[in-house]
C-alpha cells in the first residue's frame, strides 16, 4: 500500500482556532480529563462533527452496538463533507463488525484497515483461531492502542474502546475508566504514533481480508440501513457536570474556547512490529510498559495506580518492593474477583495478592455492588461496575493515562499506548476520581494472623464491614480460579 501521513495541520479550522484562543501563553500540552462515559463518547462524536480535514482513528475493539454504530455512522458524515477518515481497527474482535466496516471503506474519502488480520473462517472468534492453530505466535500480539484525532489538533486518548459498557450505555454492565481531550504540542507525537501504525507492515486493507456477505457486491444501503442514516441521530443523555465540575465538551466548543489543564507530555507507545521482528527480551525492554516502570521508580513520596489486570511479575514486585524500602507509599487499585471481566488474568493476581500487602503496599479491590450505590462517578443503575481505568499519579505532579495494564500481556504481547504529563493541577484532578474510586467503589484488603490469611474491608451505613472470602463472589467462582490459577502460565495472562 502507498503510505499516507497526517494532513498538515491547517490554522483556519474551527477546531484549531478553539485550540488558538483556549492556549494561555507559553503553555506545552492541554488536557481535560473524562471520568464521566457519555461525556467521553460525545466528545469523539463532537469532534468528528466539527472536523474540517481529517479524523485519524484507530482502537481494539469497534463493537457493533449502539455506540459502535453511532461513532461509524458519524465518521461516515465527515467523510460526505469531505473530511478525509482513516480508519484503524484491530482484528481480533471483529467478527460483528467486519461487514459495516468493509462497506464503511467503499465510502469515498474514508479508508479502513485491519491490524495483524485472521485469515479464514472469520464470521466467529473461535472460528479464526482453530483454522489459524499454526499462526498462534503472530495472531496472539494485538493492537490494544486507543487514539481519536481531529484537523490534527485534537485527540481523545485514554482507556476506552467503542462499545456500549464504555460509555454507561449497556443495561448488564459497564466499567470504570478513563479519557482525556488532548491539545498542544504533544499532538505531534500522537499523529507521528498513529502513522507508524498505519503505514506498518502489520496492517491490510479491509477490503484485502474481509468478503462481502454472499460474494455480492458491497452497498452503501447495507451499512446506511444498520447504522439508521436515514434516521435522526440518537441524543446522548447528558448531565449538566461531571464528578470533577465540567459539563460537556459541545458547549464549550461552541463558545469557541474549552478550559483544559496544562503541563509538559510525553505520548509513546509500542513499535506496530512489537514481537515480529524482536525477541521477547527486546519487546520488554523497549515496552510502554517499562517506560512506565522507569518512571514509577522516580517517585519520591507517593504512587497511587489503577489497574484492572494486576500480574506485577518477579520484576515488577522487585520495583514495588525496591519503592517500599524507599519509603515511598504505594496504593494500587485492581478489580475483585467479583468486579474482573478475565478470571484468569485474576487468577496471575492472587499469585502476589498477599506479597503486595506483606510490602506494606495499600492494596485496594472494586466491589460491583459499591458502585451501583455510588452515583458519583457514573450512573451504573443495577448494571455490573467493573474497572477498566489504566492511570498513575506520582509524587501528585507526575500523571499517566493510557491503555496499558501492569501485567505480561500488555508488556510483551499486546501494542501499547499511553501519555505521561508533568502537572500538579492534573494530577490532583486524577487524585480526585482514584480516591472516589477506592474509598466509596473498592474494599481495602488487610492481612491477618501468622498464616496471612486476607480479609476485605468495607463501611457500610457508617459501620466496618469485615470480610474473610472473596467478597461478592459465588464458591464455583473462587473454586473455577483456584483451579486455574495452578495450571495457567503466567506468561499467557
Amino acid at each position: 500500500m502507498p503510505p499516507t501521513y497526517a494532513l498538515k495541520v491547517d490554522a483556519s479550522g474551527d477546531l484549531a482556532k478553539i485550540v488558538t484562543a483556549s492556549t494561555p501563553p507559553g503553555e506545552h500540552s492541554g488536557f481535560r480529563l473524562m471520568p464521566l462515559g457519555v461525556y467521553s463518547l460525545d466528545a469523539r462524536l463532537e469532534l468528528a462533527r466539527r472536523a474540517r480535514y481529517s479524523l485519524d482513528v484507530q482502537y481494539y475493539v469497534i463493537e457493533n452496538d449502539g455506540a459502535g454504530r453511532l461513532l461509524l455512522r458519524t465518521l461516515k458524515e465527515a467523510a460526505q463533507r469531505g473530511v478525509r477518515v482513516r480508519l484503524l481497527v484491530d482484528d481480533l474482535y471483529t467478527a460483528r463488525t467486519q461487514q459495516l466496516l468493509l462497506a464503511l471503506g467503499a465510502t469515498p474519502n474514508i479508508e479502513v484497515r485491519l491490524f495483524n488480520p485472521f485469515c479464514c473462517a472469520r464470521e466467529q472468534l473461535a472460528g479464526r483461531f482453530i483454522t489459524s492453530a499454526f499462526d498462534f505466535a503472530r495472531l496472539n500480539h494485538r493492537m490494544h492502542n486507543k487514539l481519536f484525532i481531529a484537523d490534527g489538533v485534537m485527540a481523545v486518548a485514554g482507556g476506552r474502546n467503542i462499545a456500549d459498557e464504555y460509555f454507561t450505555l449497556n443495561t448488564a454492565q459497564n466499567f470504570i475508566d478513563m479519557d482525556a481531550l488532548v491539545v498542544g504540542q504533544v499532538m505531534s507525537e500522537l499523529t507521528a504514533i498513529f502513522d507508524a501504525y498505519w503505514n506498518s507492515e502489520e496492517v491490510y486493507p479491509v477490503a484485502a481480508i474481509v468478503r462481502s456477505r454472499d460474494l455480492r457486491a458491497v452497498m452503501a444501503s447495507d451499512f446506511d440501513d444498520t447504522v439508521g442514516m436515514a434516521d435522526p441521530p440518537p441524543r446522548l443523555d447528558l448531565p449538566p457536570t461531571d464528578v470533577l465540575g465540567y459539563g460537556p465538551i459541545g458547549e464549550e466548543l461552541s463558545a469557541g474556547r474549552v478550559g483544559f489543564l496544562w503541563g509538559r507530555a510525553t505520548a509513546v507507545a509500542d513499535p506496530p512490529h512489537k514481537l515480529r521482528s524482536m525477541t521477547e527480551a527486546e519487546a520488554l525492554a523497549t515496552s510502554v510498559t517499562m517506560r512506565v516502570w522507569g518512571q514509577l521508580l522516580t517517585a519520591e513520596k507517593e504512587v497511587l495506580m489503577t489497574s484492572p489486570y494486576l500480574v506485577p511479575g518477579e520484576k515488577g514486585m522487585a520495583a514495588f518492593e525496591e519503592l517500599r524500602q524507599r519509603g515511598v507509599a504505594l496504593t494500587l487499585l485492581t478489580n475483585s474477583l467479583a468486579a474482573t471481566d478475565e478470571p484468569l488474568v485474576h487468577t496471575g493476581y492472587v499469585r502476589y495478592r498477599q506479597r503486595l500487602l506483606q510490602a506494606g503496599i495499600d492494596l485496594y479491590e472494586l466491589s460491583p455492588a459499591r458502585t451501583t450505590r455510588n452515583k458519583r462517578l457514573e450512573r451504573f443503575g443495577s448494571s455490573l461496575g467493573r474497572l477498566h481505568a489504566k492511570t498513575a499519579v506520582i509524587d501528585r505532579r507526575m500523571m499517566f493515562i493510557g491503555s496499558v495494564n501492569l501485567d505480561p500481556r500488555s508488556a510483551t504481547k499486546n501494542t501499547e499506548l499511553g501519555i505521561m504529563v508533568d502537572s500538579p493541577q492534573l494530577a490532583r484532578e486524577m487524585l480526585r476520581i482514584i480516591n472516589i474510586s477506592k474509598l466509596e467503589n473498592a474494599y481495602r484488603l488487610r492481612l491477618v494472623g501468622t498464616a496471612g490469611a486476607i480479609e476485605w474491608l468495607t463501611v457500610d451505613d457508617e459501620k466496618e464491614v469485615v470480610l474473610s472470602t472473596e467478597p461478592e463472589s459465588s464458591w464455583l467462582q473462587r473454586f473455577y480460579n483456584r483451579l486455574l490459577g495452578t495450571v495457567v502460565p503466567e506468561s499467557l495472562l
